[in-house]
């Protein structure tokens, strides 16, 4: 089906963070499959582990116990501050099961017979049904309405709108049962959150029984320079979700919750094939990979440098590039606004053997593998100024 605008290019084969096209074209991988290949492409230990679980078990549902799911499960909770998890094979559906168990605590803790969740503006939590009317920019809204009833929107990191908005929606009484937000705002246009703005979140989410949930989709399983984009912010959630990087290009979600808000019963949510041995297996050695070869150092290290490198390349362009931001390996660049557009830049970057992905009109986004190294991103921000040079000369 015609759902996506693809560049013209066909991807055939992969090495660490670079990339071949079937006329044996090589690009460097900015993208990352969009936060996805933590490991790199074709990682030999990753490969390894998946023909070793191949040979056992790939799939046997969740009518019975998965070792490798336990595993797993067991793996992220001593990195995380949630005690349980639910898989499921992606964002949206991680998202979805949030979305769930909002509904479900405010029922059963706050007593709410038509929950409202609250989330941001310029947020992206997924494309079902649920997950896209959570998110807060209405051009994702346009030609599938009516939306999913119960959700109200505020500005992102603006405490004065939440509190606005919280206090029209619990006038008559309670009638919120979460907040979904994401730490970092990715697809929204890499915005991080502020500290202040989530602690004062926290506080208030406290006072009220609301549940806290964050959407670590992106920026979770170490692309922050930490496990979890909640630890740059001084708080902690009572549940989040994850995806895209925790099975370096096999597909899995989740949604962490800490135990007291655990209020799912047997029967009440599932997925087929969520959790099943060969997804497990590949986030079960994306863990121990990312700990093995110190990738959240690496992040912390390439994320300060490429920072470094882009506030260079602003300075030599201050016409067109106005700033740069973000946390670890996923950082904007933000173009002034002119005539040249993110997805433009993105366009003359692919000529210069580079991929890249826009953010939004304004912002042209970096997710590279979390292997990347010093000379890969020196290589990545030249090879984008000469595609600069190919809009304005």
């Amino acid at each position: 089906m015609d759902t996506y605008g693809r560049y013209p290019l066909e991807l055939v084969r992969g090495q660490g963070v670079w990339v071949w096209d079937s006329n044996g074209n090589k690009y460097l991988d900015g993208v990352a499959g969009i936060a996805v290949c933590t490991l790199g492409h074709s990682d030999p230990v990753l490969r390894q582990a998946l023909v070793e679980q191949l040979d056992k078990l790939q799939h046997v549902s969740n009518l019975y116990r998965i070792p490798e799911q336990e595993q797993l499960a067991a793996a992220l909770r001593d990195r995380s501050c949630a005690d349980r998890f639910f898989f499921c094979n992606s964002g949206a559906e991680a998202n979805e099961a949030a979305i769930k168990l909002a509904r479900k605590h405010g029922h059963r803790v706050r007593g709410i017979a038509e929950p409202l969740i609250l989330t941001a503006e310029a947020s992206f939590h997924g494309r079902t049904l649920a997950a896209v009317t959570a998110t807060g920019q209405p051009r994702y809204h346009a030609g599938f309405e009516p939306m999913v009833q119960g959700f109200r929107y505020f500005k992102y990191n603006d405490i004065a709108s939440f509190e606005s908005l919280l206090a029209a929606c619990e006038a008559e009484g309670p009638r919120v049962a979460a907040v979904l937000i994401e730490p970092l705002q990715g697809e929204g246009g890499v915005n991080p959150g502020d500290p202040a703005f989530f602690q004062r979140l926290r506080q208030l989410c406290n006072a009220h029984n609301i549940l806290l949930i964050f959407d670590e989709v992106q920026i979770g399983v170490g692309r922050s320079g930490r496990w979890w984009g909640y630890e740059s912010l001084g708080v902690e959630p009572d549940a989040f979700t994850m995806a895209k990087g925790l099975g370096g290009g096999i597909p899995i979600g989740a949604l962490a919750v800490k135990t007291p808000f655990d209020h799912f019963q047997p029967g009440e949510h599932a997925s087929t094939f969520g959790g099943n041995p060969l997804s497990c297996r590949a986030g079960l050695t994306v863990i121990a990979e990312i700990e093995r070869r110190g990738l959240l150092a690496n992040v912390q290290q390439r994320g300060a440098e490429l920072s470094s490198l882009l506030g260079a390349l602003i300075e030599r362009h201050p016409t067109l590039l106005e700033s740069s931001r973000g946390w670890g390996l996923l950082q904007g660049l933000v173009l002034h606004g002119g005539t040249v557009t993110a997805p433009d830049v993105v366009k003359a970057a692919i000529a210069e053997g580079l991929l890249l992905v826009p953010a939004g009109p304004r912002v042209v986004r970096f997710v590279p593998p979390l292997v990347i190294e010093s000379d890969d991103l020196q290589d990545m921000v030249q090879r984008l100024e000469r595609a600069l040079g190919r809009l304005v000369p």
